[in-house]
């Protein structure tokens, strides 16, 4: 267990390092489960600064850094959905070398509190299929698939998922 773990919202200075950090993990995680040119499409999309710009002091979205340490190890971002009471679990990302450490189990109940916080009752996320590792951790923690998906993400790509949900106590 990582004892020095803080999760700091985003501000504008820190674009790149959480672009840096998706670069990073994305390269290392992704390639098992879709192609190299989708990874390079959906990075220069997610990570475009008008994009991150969006989470800015917005009452229905964010975007947390992730420090271990005082040093960047990953990010996790969240957005209510058109659904009243639905908050989306977007991204939740952390550098490799800290993985299986209970880190991932503290973002995610970080969410889970920023959806209470809001009035939440349901968190839901999209996983792509073949991301056995991911699916297996949503759920432990209490995720149900609730269907199946295929999104269209434009230049030819798609993404072939799975909708997951938690009931909030």
């Amino acid at each position: 267990m990582v004892d020095n773990v803080r999760f700091d919202a985003v501000g504008e200075a820190d674009f790149r390092t959480v672009a840096r950090l998706g670069e990073e993990i994305w390269r290392e995680y992704y390639p098992r489960m879709i192609s190299l040119a989708q990874i390079d499409y959906m990075l220069a999309g997610r990570f475009a600064p008008e994009r991150l710009r969006q989470y800015l002091g917005a009452p229905d979205r964010g975007l947390f850094l992730v420090r271990i340490d005082g040093e960047p190890a990953g990010y996790f971002s969240f957005a209510l959905t058109a659904d009243p009471g639905e908050m989306k679990l977007e991204q939740l990302y952390l550098l490799a070398r800290h993985r299986g450490q209970g880190v991932g189990e503290r973002m995610l109940h970080a969410v889970e509190a920023q959806a209470r916080d809001r009035g939440c009752r349901v968190l839901s996320l999209t996983v792509n299929k073949g991301n056995a590792g991911a699916i297996a951790v949503y759920r432990k923690a209490g995720f149900t698939v609730r269907e199946e998906a295929v999104f269209d993400i434009g230049n030819g790509f798609v993404m072939d998922d799975y909708v997951m949900q938690k009931t909030l106590p």
